[in-house]
């Protein structure tokens, strides 16, 4: 089997690179692929009343442009890191970037909201084909682990930067062109990230793939799992606890979930080899970076909430009250790869992950009481998330086979998308049962105040106790492997 790093023979690189500079190249255009994964619904977000005017859309529709991409995303994440994993990284990884590029210039020609739709779903297949061959390749381009979370860091920290800064640079442009430019930016994005992987990235050994053929039916009820999951959060929020449809939503992906357990565990070639995943070191960091996506997403939606709807701040001082999180995510990038080498790669693991708990179990707690209490748990939230994905990350490909690493890196951005959506589902659930009339009214009574300060008590409180269970339970798996 090849060793991370091995290249074919007609390729000039014939072993892993030993320094961050050796692959400069390489990581330059795996940044760019995670810029664009990072950037690109928070840089459209801004644009959505501009793109409502103009294309005379619905907010349900408006709805969709968000959540069309994110839905396809994290539906055929796993699908495309298990194909990846047999066709080759970086030709699935290139051919995402084609079709991406192809997306976003039809962007030009949109007229209408349903076309727009379909491009952000294209650009949603395209993202399920390059992101999470990011990971894989960054980590199979070093042997040293050290190096391995370095370069890791790095590209998340470029995304992270990319996030942060999305919807400044959307503002911006929407004062002097057209919403349009926002997507057409991809472009120039693409043909760096090309450029960056055709010449840096080792092209794949063909020994080093994965063989077995692809389980077909297993995609297709691991996909409905995925996608039904992410639906369920937006039929809450659209329709209320009290419809059927998001019940519905919530039934099929369990059922679709257990076919596809019981199928991996019978058939021959299974999609996903589940005996992998419960090896420790795989199952521990997934858990991770589950208790840590589920604590961030419902922090981020319960003081998005608060800010504008509670205490009443316009959206441009919302966005300056969270600061401090995107300060410490940008400004953490150079602390990440030394708390990591001082303290070890399975404790930064659970120590980030923990971080990221404490801070919604602080603002849980304290949160009604003043910003600064809010602002603190966005500190330690930000300081978590900085160090687990990289953490994480690097524990579950460590656990893994050489020709599965885009399966595993596959599943960790399912975890935190699976995650992140389960989080709003419990805190938009929670409104939708304890707080009576709209909760985006822009003029509460007294009593819904009470009410919505009661919801944030009660959905906090429970993402907290899941999310605290999944970190002990993560700890207790990879402890063994540490010792």
């Amino acid at each position: 089997m090849a060793s991370p790093g091995t290249t074919t023979r007609d390729h000039p690189l014939s072993r892993p690179f030993r320094s961050l500079r050796e692959a400069r190249t390489a990581l330059v255009g795996l940044s760019a692929v995670f810029l664009f994964e990072m950037m690109s619904n928070t840089v459209l977000n801004v644009a959505l009343p501009t793109i409502g005017r103009e294309l005379d859309a619905p907010t349900i529709a408006l709805q969709w442009v968000t959540n069309g991409y994110s839905v396809v995303f994290g539906g055929l994440m796993l699908v495309f890191g298990v194909l990846a994993d047999r066709l080759g990284r970086r030709r699935v990884m290139i051919a995402g970037l084609v079709l991406l590029g192809a997306a976003s210039l039809a962007t030009a020609a949109v007229t209408s909201t349903g076309e727009l739709i379909a491009v952000r779903a294209v650009m949603g297949l395209a993202a399920a084909m390059t992101t999470p061959g990011t990971m894989a390749m960054a980590f199979r381009l070093f042997e040293d682990e050290g190096l391995r979370v370095r370069a890791i860091t790095l590209i998340s920290t470029v995304g992270m930067v990319g996030l942060a800064i999305g919807p400044t640079v959307g503002g911006l442009v929407l004062s002097f062109a057209p919403w349009q430019v926002l997507l057409l930016v991809n472009v120039p994005i693409v043909a760096l990230a090309i450029a960056g992987i055709r010449t840096g990235v080792p092209a794949d050994d063909p020994a080093g793939l994965h063989r077995a053929p692809a389980d077909l039916p297993g995609g297709v009820l691991g996909t409905a799992t995925v996608v039904l999951t992410l639906v369920a959060p937006t039929l809450f929020v659209a329709t209320g606890a009290r419809s059927w449809a998001p019940w519905a939503a919530v039934a099929g992906a369990v059922l679709a979930g257990v076919l596809f357990v019981v199928r991996e565990r019978t058939v021959r070639h299974p999609l996903l080899d589940l005996s992998l995943v419960a090896r420790p070191q795989v199952s521990g960091g997934l858990a991770y970076k589950a208790a840590a996506g589920l604590a961030n997403a419902g922090l981020a939606y319960l003081v998005t909430l608060q800010l504008q709807l509670d205490w009443g701040w316009p959206p441009a001082l919302a966005s300056l009250g969270m600061l401090p999180q995107v300060v410490v995510l940008i400004a953490g990038g150079p602390f990440v790869h030394r708390f990591v080498q001082r303290v070890g790669i399975d404790r930064a693991a659970w120590m980030s992950a923990g971080s990221v708990v404490a801070g919604l179990a602080v603002y849980t707690l304290t949160g009604r009481l003043g910003y600064p209490w809010v602002a603190l748990s966005l500190v330690f939230v930000a300081a978590g998330m900085r160090v687990v994905g990289a953490a994480a990350g690097v524990n579950v490909l460590n656990g893994l086979p050489a020709d599965r690493t885009s399966t595993g890196a596959a599943l960790i951005d399912t975890a935190a998308e699976v995650t992140a959506a389960v989080g709003v589902a419990v805190v938009g659930t929670v409104l939708a049962v304890l707080f009576a009339g709209d909760v985006t009214d822009r003029h509460w009574s007294a009593g819904q105040t009470g009410q919505f300060r009661e919801a944030v008590t009660v959905s906090g409180g429970v993402l907290t106790l899941v999310s605290a269970g999944l970190l002990g339970w993560a700890m207790r798996r990879t402890r063994r492997v540490a010792q």
